[in-house]
Protein backbone atom coordinates (compact mmCIF):
# COMPACT_ATOMS: atom_id res chain seq x y z
CA UNK A 1 0.00 0.00 0.00
CA UNK A 2 1.19 3.50 -0.66
CA UNK A 3 0.11 6.52 1.53
CA UNK A 4 -0.69 9.60 -0.05
CA UNK A 5 -2.14 13.40 1.16
CA UNK A 6 -3.68 15.47 -1.76
CA UNK A 7 -2.57 19.06 -1.67
CA UNK A 8 -5.74 20.55 -1.95
CA UNK A 9 -5.74 21.34 2.16
CA UNK A 10 -2.64 24.01 1.33
CA UNK A 11 -3.03 24.78 -2.48
CA UNK A 12 -5.12 24.63 -6.05
CA UNK A 13 -1.48 24.72 -7.43
CA UNK A 14 2.70 23.85 -7.19
CA UNK A 15 4.19 27.28 -6.46
CA UNK A 16 7.17 27.59 -3.78
CA UNK A 17 5.24 28.40 -0.80
CA UNK A 18 4.41 24.70 -0.40
CA UNK A 19 7.60 23.31 -0.44
CA UNK A 20 7.89 23.65 3.37
CA UNK A 21 4.93 21.15 3.28
CA UNK A 22 6.18 18.77 0.94
CA UNK A 23 9.14 18.52 2.97
CA UNK A 24 7.02 18.22 6.65
CA UNK A 25 5.05 15.19 4.84
CA UNK A 26 7.61 13.18 3.65
CA UNK A 27 9.18 13.51 7.73
CA UNK A 28 5.73 12.19 8.71
CA UNK A 29 5.69 9.30 6.69
CA UNK A 30 3.98 9.79 3.57
CA UNK A 31 4.94 7.93 0.48
CA UNK A 32 3.75 10.72 -1.78
CA UNK A 33 0.89 13.94 -2.41
CA UNK A 34 -1.53 14.45 -4.86
CA UNK A 35 -0.74 17.20 -7.26
CA UNK A 36 -3.79 19.80 -7.92
CA UNK A 37 -3.91 19.83 -12.35
CA UNK A 38 -5.73 23.08 -13.28
CA UNK A 39 -2.88 25.22 -14.61
CA UNK A 40 -1.44 23.41 -17.13
CA UNK A 41 1.34 26.05 -17.93
CA UNK A 42 3.86 25.24 -14.82
CA UNK A 43 7.18 23.53 -15.51
CA UNK A 44 6.27 20.23 -13.79
CA UNK A 45 9.11 18.91 -14.98
CA UNK A 46 11.22 21.01 -13.11
CA UNK A 47 9.06 19.99 -10.09
CA UNK A 48 8.96 15.78 -10.87
CA UNK A 49 12.97 16.73 -9.78
CA UNK A 50 11.81 17.91 -6.65
CA UNK A 51 9.41 15.56 -5.71
CA UNK A 52 11.93 12.93 -6.74
CA UNK A 53 14.78 14.54 -5.10
CA UNK A 54 12.09 14.61 -1.67
CA UNK A 55 11.26 11.00 -1.97
CA UNK A 56 7.86 11.82 -2.99
CA UNK A 57 5.78 10.31 -5.44
CA UNK A 58 3.00 11.47 -7.14
CA UNK A 59 -0.73 11.04 -8.33
CA UNK A 60 -2.47 14.71 -9.84
CA UNK A 61 -6.12 15.26 -9.58
CA UNK A 62 -8.18 17.42 -12.43
CA UNK A 63 -11.11 18.50 -13.32
CA UNK A 64 -13.73 19.81 -16.08
CA UNK A 65 -16.04 22.63 -16.39
CA UNK A 66 -19.09 23.78 -19.07
CA UNK A 67 -16.17 25.33 -21.17
CA UNK A 68 -14.34 21.80 -21.89
CA UNK A 69 -17.39 19.61 -20.66
CA UNK A 70 -16.93 15.90 -22.69
CA UNK A 71 -20.40 15.14 -22.64
CA UNK A 72 -21.51 18.73 -24.09
CA UNK A 73 -24.11 18.35 -26.94
CA UNK A 74 -22.15 20.32 -28.62
CA UNK A 75 -19.08 18.30 -30.44
CA UNK A 76 -16.38 21.63 -30.58
CA UNK A 77 -16.82 21.62 -26.84
CA UNK A 78 -16.23 17.70 -26.65
CA UNK A 79 -13.50 18.42 -28.07
CA UNK A 80 -11.94 20.76 -26.39
CA UNK A 81 -12.53 18.57 -23.09
CA UNK A 82 -10.60 15.75 -24.35
CA UNK A 83 -7.63 18.13 -25.71
CA UNK A 84 -7.76 19.55 -21.84
CA UNK A 85 -7.80 15.61 -20.42
CA UNK A 86 -5.18 14.78 -22.56
CA UNK A 87 -3.15 17.84 -22.00
CA UNK A 88 -3.18 17.20 -18.28
CA UNK A 89 -1.82 13.47 -19.03
CA UNK A 90 0.95 15.46 -20.59
CA UNK A 91 1.49 17.53 -17.22
CA UNK A 92 1.06 13.96 -15.50
CA UNK A 93 4.37 12.52 -17.94
CA UNK A 94 6.31 15.57 -17.16
CA UNK A 95 5.65 15.42 -13.63
CA UNK A 96 5.85 12.05 -12.97
CA UNK A 97 2.16 11.31 -11.28
CA UNK A 98 1.53 7.73 -12.40
CA UNK A 99 -2.17 8.27 -12.11
CA UNK A 100 -4.86 10.97 -13.32
CA UNK A 101 -7.53 11.19 -10.95
CA UNK A 102 -10.71 13.28 -10.78
CA UNK A 103 -14.29 13.91 -12.35
CA UNK A 104 -13.09 14.93 -15.73
CA UNK A 105 -15.87 12.45 -17.56
CA UNK A 106 -18.07 15.41 -17.41
CA UNK A 107 -18.56 19.27 -16.02
CA UNK A 108 -18.32 19.76 -12.32
CA UNK A 109 -21.34 21.71 -10.82
CA UNK A 110 -23.37 21.72 -14.02
CA UNK A 111 -26.65 19.88 -13.94
CA UNK A 112 -29.23 19.53 -16.87
CA UNK A 113 -31.94 19.04 -14.36
CA UNK A 114 -32.37 15.29 -14.67
CA UNK A 115 -29.73 12.10 -15.17
CA UNK A 116 -27.46 11.79 -17.84
CA UNK A 117 -29.13 11.07 -21.56
CA UNK A 118 -28.51 8.22 -23.20
CA UNK A 119 -26.64 10.86 -26.00
CA UNK A 120 -24.57 12.00 -22.84
CA UNK A 121 -23.51 8.98 -21.23
CA UNK A 122 -22.02 7.59 -25.47
CA UNK A 123 -20.84 11.09 -25.83
CA UNK A 124 -18.81 10.62 -22.28
CA UNK A 125 -17.69 6.95 -23.31
CA UNK A 126 -16.55 7.90 -27.01
CA UNK A 127 -14.64 10.96 -24.90
CA UNK A 128 -12.78 8.91 -22.35
CA UNK A 129 -11.50 6.34 -24.68
CA UNK A 130 -9.91 8.74 -26.87
CA UNK A 131 -8.43 9.89 -23.61
CA UNK A 132 -7.39 6.39 -22.41
CA UNK A 133 -5.41 5.81 -25.54
CA UNK A 134 -3.36 8.61 -24.85
CA UNK A 135 -3.01 8.20 -21.28
CA UNK A 136 -1.54 4.20 -22.64
CA UNK A 137 0.96 5.98 -24.43
CA UNK A 138 2.17 7.88 -21.57
CA UNK A 139 2.09 5.05 -19.48
CA UNK A 140 -0.41 6.55 -17.20
CA UNK A 141 -3.52 5.07 -15.44
CA UNK A 142 -7.05 7.19 -15.46
CA UNK A 143 -8.99 6.76 -12.79
CA UNK A 144 -12.39 8.27 -12.88
CA UNK A 145 -13.73 9.16 -10.01
CA UNK A 146 -17.51 9.64 -9.36
CA UNK A 147 -19.46 11.95 -7.10
CA UNK A 148 -22.32 13.24 -5.52
CA UNK A 149 -25.14 13.91 -6.85
CA UNK A 150 -24.96 17.74 -5.81
CA UNK A 151 -21.33 17.86 -7.77
CA UNK A 152 -22.48 15.90 -11.07
CA UNK A 153 -24.46 13.85 -12.37
CA UNK A 154 -23.07 11.32 -15.41
CA UNK A 155 -21.61 9.14 -12.72
CA UNK A 156 -22.69 9.27 -8.80
CA UNK A 157 -22.45 4.76 -7.63
CA UNK A 158 -19.73 2.37 -8.58
CA UNK A 159 -22.14 0.50 -10.24
CA UNK A 160 -22.37 3.06 -13.27
CA UNK A 161 -19.27 4.18 -13.14
CA UNK A 162 -17.61 0.94 -13.23
CA UNK A 163 -20.04 -0.06 -16.31
CA UNK A 164 -18.81 3.16 -17.93
CA UNK A 165 -15.14 2.29 -17.53
CA UNK A 166 -15.95 -1.52 -19.03
CA UNK A 167 -18.02 0.34 -22.22
CA UNK A 168 -14.47 2.54 -22.69
CA UNK A 169 -12.53 -0.86 -22.48
CA UNK A 170 -9.34 0.53 -22.32
CA UNK A 171 -6.18 -0.83 -20.31
CA UNK A 172 -5.20 2.70 -18.82
CA UNK A 173 -8.58 3.93 -17.84
CA UNK A 174 -9.96 2.64 -14.52
CA UNK A 175 -12.01 3.89 -11.73
CA UNK A 176 -11.53 5.26 -8.26
CA UNK A 177 -13.79 5.09 -4.92
CA UNK A 178 -13.86 8.13 -2.57
CA UNK A 179 -15.51 6.95 1.07
CA UNK A 180 -16.52 11.14 1.06
CA UNK A 181 -18.84 10.32 -2.13
CA UNK A 182 -19.68 6.80 -0.98
CA UNK A 183 -20.88 7.85 2.36
CA UNK A 184 -23.82 10.21 0.20
CA UNK A 185 -24.62 7.85 -2.57
CA UNK A 186 -24.29 4.18 -1.93
CA UNK A 187 -26.53 1.83 -0.16
CA UNK A 188 -23.85 -0.20 1.21
CA UNK A 189 -19.64 0.81 1.10
CA UNK A 190 -19.45 -2.78 0.99
CA UNK A 191 -21.09 -3.61 -2.39
CA UNK A 192 -19.66 -0.23 -3.78
CA UNK A 193 -16.66 -1.90 -3.17
CA UNK A 194 -17.39 -5.47 -4.69
CA UNK A 195 -18.92 -3.65 -7.93
CA UNK A 196 -15.63 -1.77 -8.97
CA UNK A 197 -13.94 -4.86 -7.84
CA UNK A 198 -10.52 -4.70 -9.94
CA UNK A 199 -11.42 -1.83 -11.80
CA UNK A 200 -10.44 0.36 -8.86
CA UNK A 201 -7.09 2.22 -9.04
CA UNK A 202 -6.83 4.52 -6.20
CA UNK A 203 -9.20 5.49 -3.24
CA UNK A 204 -9.46 8.69 -1.56
CA UNK A 205 -9.51 8.26 2.11
CA UNK A 206 -12.22 11.28 3.16
CA UNK A 207 -14.34 11.26 6.26
CA UNK A 208 -17.67 12.73 5.79
CA UNK A 209 -17.03 16.06 7.07
CA UNK A 210 -14.13 16.62 4.86
CA UNK A 211 -12.02 16.81 7.96
CA UNK A 212 -9.77 14.39 9.97
CA UNK A 213 -10.62 10.36 8.54
CA UNK A 214 -11.75 8.45 11.65
CA UNK A 215 -13.58 11.70 13.32
CA UNK A 216 -16.75 11.41 11.85
CA UNK A 217 -19.20 8.81 10.44
CA UNK A 218 -17.63 6.74 7.55
CA UNK A 219 -17.87 3.24 7.98
CA UNK A 220 -14.52 2.86 8.32
CA UNK A 221 -14.41 -1.00 8.98
CA UNK A 222 -16.87 -1.63 6.71
CA UNK A 223 -14.85 0.25 3.98
CA UNK A 224 -11.09 -1.40 5.07
CA UNK A 225 -12.66 -4.86 4.83
CA UNK A 226 -14.20 -4.52 1.84
CA UNK A 227 -10.88 -2.93 -0.16
CA UNK A 228 -8.82 -5.80 1.92
CA UNK A 229 -11.22 -8.42 0.21
CA UNK A 230 -11.08 -7.28 -3.33
CA UNK A 231 -7.29 -7.05 -2.56
CA UNK A 232 -6.37 -3.41 -3.43
CA UNK A 233 -3.08 -2.77 -3.25
CA UNK A 234 -2.52 0.55 -4.56
CA UNK A 235 -2.38 4.56 -3.73
CA UNK A 236 -4.19 5.27 -0.42
CA UNK A 237 -4.37 9.37 -0.66
CA UNK A 238 -5.80 11.76 1.88
CA UNK A 239 -8.39 14.18 0.53
CA UNK A 240 -9.51 16.72 3.31
CA UNK A 241 -10.74 20.34 2.96
CA UNK A 242 -10.00 23.31 5.35
CA UNK A 243 -10.10 26.96 5.16
CA UNK A 244 -6.41 27.70 3.66
CA UNK A 245 -7.78 28.76 0.16
CA UNK A 246 -11.04 30.95 0.57
CA UNK A 247 -11.67 30.07 -3.35
CA UNK A 248 -11.27 26.12 -2.61
CA UNK A 249 -13.42 26.74 0.40
CA UNK A 250 -16.24 28.63 -1.19
CA UNK A 251 -16.04 25.60 -4.13
CA UNK A 252 -16.07 22.66 -1.20
CA UNK A 253 -18.59 24.46 0.83
CA UNK A 254 -15.94 24.61 4.11
CA UNK A 255 -17.88 27.38 5.94
CA UNK A 256 -15.99 26.26 9.24
CA UNK A 257 -12.60 24.64 10.95
CA UNK A 258 -13.09 21.29 11.72
CA UNK A 259 -9.53 20.31 12.81
CA UNK A 260 -7.16 21.94 14.78
CA UNK A 261 -4.79 22.43 12.21
CA UNK A 262 -3.18 20.87 8.96
CA UNK A 263 -0.72 19.32 9.92
CA UNK A 264 -2.37 17.64 12.71
CA UNK A 265 -4.76 16.27 10.22
CA UNK A 266 -2.18 15.16 8.32
CA UNK A 267 -0.25 13.03 10.98
CA UNK A 268 -3.46 11.64 12.32
CA UNK A 269 -4.72 11.14 8.90
CA UNK A 270 -1.68 8.23 8.38
CA UNK A 271 -1.78 7.18 11.46
CA UNK A 272 -5.19 6.07 10.91
CA UNK A 273 -5.00 4.16 7.42
CA UNK A 274 -1.36 3.16 8.62
CA UNK A 275 -3.23 1.03 11.64
CA UNK A 276 -6.50 0.21 9.56
CA UNK A 277 -3.85 -1.47 6.66
CA UNK A 278 -1.63 -3.16 9.26
CA UNK A 279 -4.66 -4.89 10.93
CA UNK A 280 -5.39 -5.98 7.81
CA UNK A 281 -2.86 -6.36 5.14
Amino acid sequence: MKFGMNLLLWTAELNEGILPVLEQIKAWGYDGVEVPLFNYDLDYAAWGRRLDDLGLGRTAVTVRTNADNPISSNPQVRQIGIDANKRALDCCQALGASHLVGPYHSALGEFSGQGPSSNEWNHGVESMRQVAEHAGSLNVCLAIEYLNRFETYLLNTAVDTARFVREVNHSACRMMYDTFHAHIEEKNSADAIRAGGDLIAHVHISENDRSTPGHGQVAWDVNFDALREINYDGWMVVEAFGLAMPELAAATKIWRRMYTDESQLTKDALRFMQNHVARRW
